[in-house]
């Protein structure tokens, strides 16, 4: 079976067209199309359609960043499409944009099943003393007020390499890149995430601001006289690591610390302490650890970033190999010593691969 696998971004569409035979994935096709947004949406799906259409299309797996109530791969429908929008007020960096290339996709190709992949949905085993707030109980049931977790496709295909490669039950994947988030994994299910009902909450990221204060936010919204729409451009758009540093793209700030700027030096320390903040916290949620995984762009290829983070972590038995992390190699690669209590290692994700398995497998049966 061909599935074209769909991965919008904020602006990005990204695609791969793989074959999937039995539990194998082989990519034919794949690229990324730059600057989508509006009305560009249809135009881009559309060339991306036409891009594949020779090689055949049995199926279109699509990554929706919030699915809500939705903890399964869906097959897509008017009314599971509508519920994707409306959730875009959760996730508007995001859904608005998956929306919209799911319902050109469906317009394009009548009779081919499309399938949402949820990132929401391998933190649905979250418990709820790990996911509720401490808000009214009844307001937080009747509105969905819970820590819903993201990325959910990269920590699930990370969590299962890991738990293969380390032989580790209790586990914490890093996420980390623009967008950058820590969870928790115990047994092959997500227990504790750093993202919340929204993308915004957890590490310092690009250019989100992560964990604050929510007595701040209502000091901007009073003493500042932000408006709401002000507000979120703020957090989620003029935050994090551009606010701190002056910079969204690490590589930049590296350069300015090298320069001596004092300001890309604290950003670059802040990314790096709250991930270790969320590490020691989750081994704490775990009664233990026995493996970290870093993954994504700052994951992957940052080894002084990954160093910044665990160098400090001998307390809790992670021992780095400076050499193995410097120079990991392509694929995946342990970073620490034969001897570490704790083993860390780089392993790239695959979020086509496990959101072409899923599509396929939800397909057949279809």
């Amino acid at each position: 079976m061909n599935v074209l696998v769909l991965n919008p971004g904020s602006s990005t569409l990204k695609y791969r067209l793989v074959e999937v035979a039995g539990g194998a994935t082989r990519a034919l096709a794949g690229d990324l199309i730059d600057h989508v947004a509006g009305d560009s949406v249809s135009r881009a799906a559309g060339e991306v359609v036409a891009r594949c259409r020779a090689a055949g299309i049995d199926a279109v797996g699509c990554r929706v960043v919030h699915g809500g109530h939705f903890e399964q791969p869906t097959l897509v429908t008017a009314e599971v499409l509508e519920a994707i929008r409306g959730l875009g007020r959760l996730a508007p960096l995001h859904n608005p944009v998956a929306a919209d290339v799911l319902g050109s996709v469906l317009g394009l190709l009548p009779g081919v099943p499309v399938v949402a992949v949820f990132d929401t949905a391998f933190h649905a085993t979250i418990p709820e003393v790990a996911a509720l707030y401490a808000l009214p109980l009844e307001l937080s049931r009747q509105k969905g007020l819970r820590r819903y977790g993201f990325h959910g496709t990269s920590h699930a295909y990370v969590a299962g390499r890991l738990a293969q490669l380390s032989g580790g039950r209790r586990l914490v994947t890093c996420h980390l890149g623009n967008g950058a988030s820590v969870t928790a994994v115990r047994d092959g299910r997500s227990v504790d995430t750093s993202m919340g009902l929204t993308p915004l909450e957890g590490l310092v990221m690009g250019t989100r601001s992560g964990d604050v204060d929510p007595g701040l936010l209502l000091y901007l919204l009073r003493e500042e006289k932000l408006s709401a729409d002000e507000l979120d451009r703020l957090l989620n758009h003029q935050s994090g690591l551009l606010g701190v540093g002056g910079h969204a793209d690490l590589r930049e700030l590296q350069a300015a610390a090298d320069q001596g700027d004092g300001r890309a030096l604290l950003a670059m320390e802040m990314f790096a302490y709250r991930a270790r903040k969320y590490i020691g916290a989750y081994a704490a949620v775990l009664e233990g650890l026995d493996a970290i995984a870093f993954t994504a762009g700052i994951g992957e290829h940052s080894a002084p970033m990954r160093e910044r983070i665990c160098a400090p972590l001998g307390w809790l038995g992670v021992r780095l190999d400076a050499a193995a992390n410097a120079q990991p190699g392509p694929g995946e690669a342990r970073i620490t010593t034969a001897d570490s209590p704790v083993q860390v290692w780089v392993i790239p994700t695959d979020e086509e691969g496990l959101i072409a398995r899923s599509t396929a497998a939800l397909a057949g049966q279809k």
